[in-house]
């Protein structure tokens, strides 16, 4: 076997000029790797993605599963795909909420100083559209909008103990984050549920956020090109366990 023809124009797409040092040291391992990460599952009838969206799904995957290695080497890629500086900001800055900033400050300071060596100025511009004063309201908006009606006083709901918590929860994940600008709705929840997916043990709020998700446009069968198109960076197991949470979803009843 060798790597397929197909594979390597991909590779050269994706990272430009770069031999990898894994052609000499694992020749066995890269062959098999390229050939299935790069031919067969781009190319599998049914479940091909849009290069673009793969690779925001594949930074996402990749912030929730700790790659950070691996991510450095995907970001000059994905926006050779399309990505743009802002996407890319809009994703590691939501991860937080999903991954904390313990988890997510190293993809920080990387994506910084990829930013600075491609000469991007930064800051990059605003993209903030709530206030103190209003991100409550704007984030249970954004909740209604996302989930439906049925949100509008979850951040009243629960024990007096935890009750912060679900204010938090609009205040700050949406009110902060999923009001801001430079990306949509549909792309926020599309990378919310790459995070919850990688990172594992996320499984009830995975099947909610699969269910935003095919409430959004992103249906069943495109979460399972997703998660088909980015299993070589996340692996088999989480793989099926975001499979069956999709299946779970999509039995939902409104």
């Amino acid at each position: 076997m060798a790597i397929s023809e197909f594979a390597k124009q991909y590779h050269e797409k994706m990272f430009p000029g770069y031999v990898s040092k894994f052609l000499t040291t694992d020749p066995e391992f890269i062959e098999r790797f390229d050939n299935f990460a790069f031919n067969e599952v781009v190319n599998e009838n049914g479940v091909e993605l849009e290069g673009k969206t793969r690779m925001m799904c594949v930074l996402a995957v990749l912030l929730g599963c700790q790659g950070i290695d691996e991510f450095k080497a995907i970001l000059p890629d994905s926006m050779n795909f399309g990505v743009t500086a802002v996407e890319i900001r809009e994703t590691v800055y939501q991860a937080v909420d999903y991954l904390g900033i313990g988890r997510v400050f190293p993809f920080l300071k990387a994506m910084n100083a990829f930013f600075e060596s491609k000469g991007i100025s930064l800051p990059l511009e605003n993209q903030a559209t709530t206030t103190t004063e209003d991100r409550l309201e704007k984030g249970i908006q954004s909740q209604v909008d996302i989930f439906g009606e049925g949100m509008k006083e979850f951040y009243k709901s629960g024990p007096e103990e935890s009750l912060h918590i679900n204010k938090w929860l609009a205040s700050n994940c949406f009110g902060d984050f999923y009001t801001r600008t430079g990306l949509s709705y549909k792309e926020r929840e599309l990378i919310t549920f790459c995070f919850l997916y990688a990172q594992g043990g996320c499984e009830p709020q995975l099947t909610s956020h699969a269910k935003a998700n095919m409430k959004l446009g992103n249906d069943k069968h495109f979460l399972i090109c997703v998660i088909s198109q980015c299993l070589p960076f996340i692996g088999y197991p989480r793989t099926l366990n975001a499979l069956r949470c999709i299946n779970e979803a999509a039995n939902i009843k409104e």
